[in-house]
């Protein structure tokens, strides 16, 4: 696995810095949380490395997949709720008399984030190798798909702080897990194992922590060997799906995708290949 850089051998400037690094070998992307000392908590230095890798994945063709991780026993224990929230402090004379607005403004950089997450049309995989709690699962529920091992736990603690989980954590994870849970976890507080996790559809599926990164690493490889373009679709397509109820309006959305995709280089280069290869074609 090589370290990325501009395609020049330098590292990242993030890479430079502590608490999360960038990676990348066969066109997958990897960044890798390390500030065991403190649970892995997600604060400025981490956001960024975070940001960096989203940026890089929408802007480099090469780079097909994004991979998150962590190392220890946690994937992270949530926010660092001793760092500034964001990077747009108000103007102290002033912002006593509106704290929720300049509280919602600065803490934007978080669900921007996560929306970035969401559009980006490439694939996302959350590689959870230990407990992951609070801004984890927030990180999480963005994702496109999400491994974890037999010794992962999920939970979003907030309300234990008097709070909700605000970046997703209520609204994403109810739509991934459905009301039952979503009341178990983010109401109730409670946390739920690796099993439980892959059987309310929170995970996708559970690893062996021996082989956990390159099980992981396996799927992508398998992920990005589909075309491109209709990777990217088929994201866009599947959200929007859960969104939109009426069925004509999704088989709508059905025609108008395919007559778009079915005249791509891909798809025609595939389609050719595969005419030729057929027994007596």
């Amino acid at each position: 696995m090589t370290t990325t850089g501009e395609h020049n051998g330098r590292p990242h400037p993030a890479e430079s810095e502590e608490h999360a690094r960038l990676s990348e070998r066969d066109g997958i992307l990897t960044v890798t949380i390390d500030r065991q000392a403190k649970r892995n908590v997600i604060g400025p230095r981490i956001t960024e490395t975070l940001w960096r890798a989203a940026t890089l994945l929408a802007d480099r063709d090469d780079l097909r997949c994004l991979v998150i991780t962590a190392v220890g026993p946690y994937f992270t224990a949530g926010i660092d709720l001793s760092a500034p929230v964001g990077d747009r402090p108000g103007d102290p004379r002033t912002e006593h008399t509106h704290p929720g607005w300049n509280f919602r403004r600065n803490y934007r950089s978080h669900h921007l984030l996560y929306d970035e997450f969401e559009s980006i049309e490439k694939p996302i995989v959350l590689a959870a190798q230990g407990i992951c709690l609070g801004a984890g699962v927030e990180m999480a529920v963005s994702c496109d798909f999400r491994f974890c091992t037999p010794q992962a736990e999920f939970g979003v603690p907030e309300v234990h702080l008097g709070v909700l989980a605000g970046s997703g954590g209520t609204s994403r994870l109810t739509r991934l897990v459905g009301p039952v849970w979503g009341k178990w976890m983010a109401m109730a507080g409670r946390r739920v194992g690796a099993e439980q996790a892959r059987r309310i559809g929170l995970v996708h599926d559970v690893f062996p922590a021996e082989t956990f990164l390159d099980d992981v690493h396996a799927f992508c490889r398998d992920l990005v060997s589909i075309p491109a373009e209709v990777l990217g679709v088929a994201k866009l397509a599947i959200d929007m799906y859960a969104d939109v109820s009426d069925r004509t309006a999704q088989r709508h959305i059905d025609r108008l995708i395919v007559s778009g995709i079915m005249n791509s280089p891909e798809f025609l280069e595939r389609t050719a290949r595969f005419k030729q290869e057929k027994p007596g074609g």
